[in-house]
């Protein structure tokens, strides 16, 4: 299934701009918002009146059927995820809350109003798979873990909401795997062969999972390859 019109959230990203290259590629229009001035579109997760501006600026053409906010943290540089909790800090905690949990939620809050009425429409953000309570059997990555946690609690909260609102919609959270990004790069020689992705394959999988989702799947977690993770 195509889409007609998208925004990516975090196109200036190696994987952002790969899901946005793979839409543009298969016929969508797509809005490239960034805090990257390469993009068209400024947006900065933890400003909202620069998500507001950038959903005010799209309102103004026709209505979009796919938003996806390709963005996240992870460490400060030279700082890796906490491994005990004398690592804990407050200021790393927030700023994982602030673009991890409270950055996509706000882009919901301005976005989701920009999905039409009626016709299949989606809302999708990056989540990963050390965000699952029930699969969290190694501990650490504190912030990490818990921020992407509490997206998938997001997620699945509007999700509620947007069965009422637009009962076409639907939203998702997705793990994209491990991608070669700069996200990535310190724990790429822990990664088992063949795991590591570019971000064109990940990009790939990831819009081909988008394409099979239905209304009746909003609020769930779906990794590349189409598994369901559980919260």
């Amino acid at each position: 299934m195509s889409w007609k019109r998208a925004a990516v959230i975090g196109a200036s990203g190696g994987l952002g701009a790969a899901l946005a290259d793979g839409l543009e590629a298969a016929g969508t229009q797509v809005h490239r918002l960034a805090r990257s001035f390469e993009c068209a579109g400024y947006i900065d997760l933890t400003d909202e009146a620069s998500i507001a501006s950038a959903a005010a600026a799209i309102q103004e053409d026709a209505p979009i059927d796919l938003v996806l906010v390709a963005t996240g943290y992870l460490h400060r540089d030279g700082e890796g995820p906490e491994k005990d909790w004398r690592h804990l800090s407050g200021d790393e905690l927030a700023r994982n809350f602030a673009i991890n949990a409270t950055g996509p939620a706000l882009v919901a809050k301005h976005f989701l109003p920009l999905l039409p009425d009626d016709g299949r429409s989606c809302f999708a953000t990056f989540s990963a798979r050390v965000g699952s309570i029930s699969d969290n059997r190694l501990g650490g990555w504190y912030s990490y873990r818990a921020s992407k946690a509490a997206l998938n609690q997001i997620i699945r909260t509007l999700s509620v909401e947007l069965k009422r609102k637009k009962p076409d919609a639907f939203c998702v959270a997705l793990h994209p795997g491990t991608v070669d990004t700069s996200l990535s790069e310190p724990f790429q020689r822990n990664v088992p062969q063949g795991k590591l992705f570019t971000p064109e394959f990940s990009a790939g999988k990831l819009l081909a999972v988008l394409s099979s989702l239905e209304p009746r799947d909003s609020g769930r977690i779906f990794a590349w390859d189409g598994e369901e993770i559980a919260p």
